[in-house]
């Protein structure tokens, strides 16, 4: 989310609400999120909203254009696919647009679009979004933390798995049903994870960033009982616990954190110097799982809310 006051004399804003984006539209819209991405440090919108840019309709998914004199300027995605949570959303004005009023354009709009019941995200928390989401009504509600440590000279005691448990790498179109049921299962409670379906794995695998290679899985037997994916941030020089999960019934017997070290020993093996990962701060187990492994806070996001 970023902010904003008015529009220029003599210029026309526009919001147009689309359930699919043409080509056209959705290099736009790509061109925006890369010029806000330079300014502001970070991406406006998340993965899956940019991987839901292409692709079609999807449903509960809209995309919000704001034009002005027919250029785009800035650009909302609106979800509302939980069955128990609000409408979630992001949003991004173009950095030489930013102070006339856009962002309050597009976030009244998607509160709107929501019958006033909304989330909002605020990728980084710049002092702007929280100004915007103050103005918009919205309370914070949610912190979800980035986490960095080092993989150089690399020093984690070596991985002791569970009795009866082996772990081998993912095989597309194989372990494609096992994994999204296990990852259902142990991301119920995350409204974002716990919701992919085969479509989001598709589209995962179909990113040039996919591995096999760097997504392991752990079974029990023939019973995939946990896994950890990585991800490699080629140009940054990262690399990601993209996703570490453990199937309900199996945790506490330190198989997730031997699938962080196994996940993170293969990242420092492609060389790259640092690892990051995700987690939400009021998870403070997680929190001090990943501490003792290291990982400090280098950034957060921020979720702001309506109140009704």
């Amino acid at each position: 989310m970023t902010s904003d006051d008015t529009v220029r004399p003599g210029s026309t804003r526009s919001i147009q609400t689309c359930s699919a984006l043409s080509p056209d539209q959705t290099d736009a819209v790509l061109a925006l999120l890369a010029a806000a991405a330079r300014s502001d440090g970070q991406q406006a919108v998340s993965e899956q909203g940019r991987l839901q840019l292409r692709g079609g309709a999807r449903e509960g998914v809209a995309h919000l254009l704001l034009t002005v004199d027919d250029e785009l300027v800035g650009y909302a995605q609106l979800e509302d696919t939980d069955p128990v949570e609000a409408p979630a959303a992001e949003l991004v004005v173009h950095p030489a647009h930013r102070g006339r009023g856009h962002g309050r354009a597009l976030g009244s709009a998607l509160l709107a679009a929501s019958g006033k019941r909304l989330r909002v995200w605020a990728h980084g928390g710049h002092a702007a979004a929280r100004h915007l989401a103050q103005v918009l009504g919205l309370t914070l509600f949610r912190e979800l933390r980035q986490m960095r440590r080092p993989l150089t000279d690399l020093d984690l005691p070596d991985p002791v798995l569970p009795d009866g448990v082996t772990v081998r790498s993912f095989v597309p179109g194989t372990d494609d049903a096992a994994w999204l049921a296990v990852n259902a299962a142990a991301f119920a409670h995350h409204p974002e994870q716990g919701s992919l379906v085969q479509r989001d794995l598709d589209d995962r695998m179909a990113e040039p960033w996919f591995d096999p290679a760097g997504f392991f899985l752990a079974f029990r037997g023939d019973e995939l009982v946990g896994f950890h994916w990585t991800k490699v941030h080629a140009a940054e020089g990262l690399g990601e616990v993209y996703v570490l999960g453990v199937k309900p019934g199996v945790q506490g017997g330190g198989l997730g954190k031997s699938l962080t070290t196994i996940g993170l020993r293969h990242l420092a093996e492609q060389g790259l110097p640092t690892a990051m990962l995700y987690v939400d701060a009021d998870n403070k187990a997680a929190v001090s799982v990943y501490e003792r492994l290291g990982f400090v806070t280098h950034e957060t996001d921020l979720m702001y809310r309506t109140e009704t």
